[in-house]
């Protein structure tokens, strides 16, 4: 369907058009009418599915429609997301759709200085693109007032309860008035995304534009196993025999995303590493680097890859498999965007061969395994527990949930403590 049948303003279709955009996508075909009526969507939804213009494009337009006060620009819409990357990504997107409309838009992250999100703020915005940490600084500090808000979107909710924002989440929903349009993005539909559903949304329609945790059909996934001391190797020479140019690559903990960072760059592969533990200024500049192709390889945990926005990235690389199963399907879900196909290739010692049997549950399916000839594992090498962060703390490789071992970035001072007294880490 072409965009120009939704019921777009001129001023949107002028800037779609001007991003070569004429067809929407499923997402954005069930989205957009539905967020026009000021219904409360619940949307299922992975990532390079077009699902933030799906709300970005109505947002902007429900704002034209209801009138706004014209003594002082309050924030009228609110979009929370669980990283800093994403964050940025969708503040983008408002900008870039919203160019020809006179809205005020300012991103809202850790990890940077405060005080120029608070000139921004006391200047007056009339959208706010967040992370639940920070916003809750300045909510806390009162440099933001969310009295006015109209819309609420919250992007990758899985994502967000995954990584412990739910409490934030709950006391920023405090601060907003009873009565907004809330919309609610997620690739997998838990039964904790369900009653976070109920209780947010009101009488909202389903949208559902994938099955439920599926992979995105046009990744060509395959499996190498390996012994664990011979993946780099491994991965350089796939890299160099296959003459890859732009390689994403996973691995568990932002100590090893470092380690395999320099290894390979040592090997002569260009790499560099994304992941909590650097500021944003320099995951920034890692990203650049990645999109221009000044560095080949990029390294990153899950959280920090969670919501990366690279179109046409060929090839996805697990070198260490996920704890969580539906991590490996946000995983490969990075290549094969916007129709493209993709490439996503994982490196399995015997130690996770049991995360891989959690996997393949998952997605209902076997993944194809190949043995590279001088690769072949040792038969003699017996599966270790898998050791997570340099605690070294072992974590059972059940594919279970394991809270607070996600590679997530820490926010606003470091770890909270949980009534339970373990502990989750966070990104704000």
């Amino acid at each position: 369907m072409l965009f120009s049948k939704l019921g777009l303003s001129a001023e949107l279709l002028r800037a779609v058009q001007e991003q070569g955009y004429e067809e929407a996508t499923p997402v954005q075909q069930q989205a957009i009418p539905l967020v026009l009526e000021g219904r409360d969507i619940l949307a299922g939804a992975q990532t390079g599915t077009g699902k933030t213009a799906g709300f970005t494009l109505p947002l902007l337009q429900r704002l034209q429609m209801t009138a706004a006060d014209g003594r002082k620009r309050r924030v009228r819409a609110l979009i929370l997301t669980p990283t800093r990357e994403l964050a940025a990504q969708v503040s983008e997107s408002v900008r870039t759709y919203g160019r020809h409309l006179p809205y005020r838009t300012v991103v809202i992250y850790g990890g940077v200085s405060i005080n120029p999100q608070i000139t921004k703020l006391h200047k007056g915005v009339d959208i706010v693109v967040a992370t639940p940490g920070r916003l809750l600084d300045h909510l806390q500090q009162g440099t933001i007032n969310l009295g006015a808000v109209e819309m609420l979107v919250l992007d990758e909710a899985d994502r967000m309860l995954d990584m412990g924002f739910i409490r934030d989440i709950r006391k920023l929903l405090k601060a907003l008035p009873t009565h907004r349009q809330n919309l609610l993005f997620s690739a997998t539909f838990s039964k904790e995304i369900k009653k976070l559903a109920n209780d947010l949304l009101n009488s909202p329609i389903e949208v559902q534009v994938a099955r439920r945790n599926t992979t995105v059909e046009l990744v060509t996934q395959i499996v190498h196993p390996v012994d664990r001391g011979r993946k780099r190797e491994l991965l350089s020479h796939r890299i160099g025999a296959e003459n890859w140019q732009q390689v994403l690559v996973f691995t568990r903990t932002k100590h090893g995303a470092n380690r395999l960072a320099e290894q390979l760059s040592n090997d002569g592969l260009k790499a560099t590493a994304i992941h909590g533990n650097k500021s944003q200024g320099a995951r920034t500049r890692a990203l650049a680097d990645f999109k221009s192709g000044a560095a080949r390889v990029l390294v990153a945990t899950d959280v920090a890859a969670r919501g990366l926005d690279i179109d046409r990235l060929p090839h996805v690389v697990n070198y260490e498999l996920p704890n969580v199963p539906e991590d490996y399907v946000h995983r490969i879900g990075r290549t094969a965007r916007a129709g493209q196909e993709g490439h996503a290739v994982s490196l399995v010692c015997v130690d996770e061969l049991k995360l891989l049997e959690s996997i393949e549950r998952l997605l209902e399916g076997k993944i194809e395994q190949q043995i590279i000839p001088g690769y072949e594992p040792d038969p003699r090498i017996k599966a270790e527990p898998i050791k997570h962060g340099r605690s070294n703390r072992p974590t059972r490789n059940t594919g279970a949930r394991k809270k607070g071992h996600s590679g997530a970035p820490q926010s606003r001072g470091g770890q909270r403590k949980r009534s339970s007294g373990r502990r989750q880490r966070r990104t704000g």
